[in-house]
């Protein structure tokens, strides 16, 4: 309990930290006070500053008793690497020395303790020196090439995410060192850390045009997955995989706009997108029941998906009455999600009822925000990325403790809440 309160107490103060300076930093007075003490406040000055807190933070916990003070300011210097952020954008200090720099003093931040608590006997040392090795390849071996083909090197949202993951991981391991019997998922969040890195470091070498075709194709792949590992009956698994693919699908429009595209990549969104919100969650609703009325069920719910598909192509794009960013009906992702989360918690009938719900919804002319791009752009990105971190999180425990019906429980909430506030914000538009 003591462990739990040091780390909670940390959190709240770097918390409370990094949203005031962030709200200061939009005052011209902060803004002239940084420019004119760059040497502390400069956001290259933080990365240094960051980096030394962290190898202090790594002396007092593995070779000293005040592992609580090393918590609280390891905590601070990984909430120290959103304030850098803040700064650079804020006071157009943006600079390629900047953007190599920063994800460096993030691997420094958080390698060292990973590797102290793998010897300590509490996450994978093979795991740990398998991302410590993709680190260094990213960082060093890949941005020299970077630098050869002119390609940026800044950190992508792949890269950033992981970041926070590992910054949680090491709190995690803490935690974990003092309470041996919490459950748990440290390997598994690791694991994602490794996936997240590998990731980051092959996207840098990708044009960015071709980012949204790719990420529509990752989705195609997602649904072809899913329908296989709902035939051997993996159905936590294959509702897994398609939530993977809503992931790719809500980046792949984000991508189009700010990137460009091929002219092939409208047709490939589509047809992914029909594959993992209509075929494959229609294949679950027939196989957890398995009985000639989840046939029709599954087939009326397919029908709905296509039509809003179709509606959504032939005439909801083109017309000038619907604001932008705004859905004419529930779009399919999240009606797939009504129908996923129910297949986990809920009798066949049940599921079938919320099927004709989810079909209703889609099909509906009530209107919701999309949310990529209007509910996402009002999230502000360290507050995203913490969300998206915590996300894997969660899976990672519900994995670990194979809790299939409170994996249906947090689809049903997610998908409930993004309803609740996608019309709110229909409504203001």
């Amino acid at each position: 309990m003591e462990r739990v309160m040091v780390i909670s107490a940390s959190a709240a103060v770097g918390t409370v930290f990094f949203m005031w300076f962030s709200q200061a930093v939009k005052k011209q007075y902060m803004r002239d006070y940084i420019m004119s003490h760059q040497w502390l406040l400069h956001p290259n000055s933080i990365c240094y500053w960051r980096t030394v807190l962290a190898g202090i933070g790594f002396v007092l916990y593995f070779y000293t008793s005040y592992q609580a003070l090393a918590i609280f300011i390891f905590t601070f210097a990984a909430i120290l690497d959103g304030v850098d952020g803040v700064v650079a954008r804020g006071c157009d200090l943006v600079s390629p020395l900047g953007e190599w720099l920063d994800p460096l003093c993030d691997k420094l931040t958080y390698l060292p303790p990973l590797i102290g608590f793998a010897y300590a006997g509490i996450i994978s040392i093979q795991m740990v020196w398998t991302l410590v090795a993709i680190e260094l390849v990213g960082q060093f071996f890949s941005r020299w090439i970077l630098l050869r083909i002119k390609f940026s090197g800044a950190a992508n949202n792949f890269g950033k995410i992981k970041a926070i993951i590992c910054f949680c991981l090491v709190i995690f391991c803490a935690l974990m060192d003092k309470n041996p019997d919490i459950i748990n998922i440290a390997d598994s969040v690791l694991m994602s850390c490794i996936v997240l890195s590998g990731a980051s470091v092959v996207f840098k070498f990708i044009p960015h045009r071709l980012y949204a075709d790719i990420l529509s194709g990752l989705n195609f792949c997602c649904g072809v997955a899913s329908l296989i590992l709902t035939y051997h009956r993996y159905f936590a698994w294959a509702i897994c995989i398609i939530i993977i693919g809503q992931l790719f699908d809500l980046f792949d429009g984000r991508m189009a706009l700010k990137h460009g595209g091929t002219k092939y990549g409208p047709y490939l969104d589509d047809i992914a997108d029909f594959v993992s919100f209509g075929l494959a969650p229609a294949y679950v609703i027939i196989q957890k029941s398995y009985s000639p009325f989840a046939w029709f069920v599954g087939a009326v719910f397919i029908a709905g998906v296509a039509f809003r598909l179709i509606r959504f192509i032939a005439r909801d794009k083109g017309r000038t009455d619907l604001p932008a960013g705004i859905f004419n009906g529930l779009p399919s992702p999240a009606g797939a999600l009504i129908v996923l989360g129910a297949s986990l918690v809920s009798a066949p009938a049940v599921l079938w009822a919320m099927t004709g719900l989810s079909v209703c919804l889609m099909i509906s002319h009530i209107r919701f925000a999309h949310f990529g791009r209007v509910i996402l752009r009002k999230i502000p990105r360290p507050v995203f990325f913490l969300i998206s971190a915590a996300i894997i999180i969660l899976l990672a425990y519900i994995f670990k403790t194979k809790n299939v019906q409170m994996f249906g429980y947090v689809i049903l909430g997610v998908v409930t809440t993004y309803m609740a506030v996608g019309r709110k914000c229909a409504a203001k538009l």
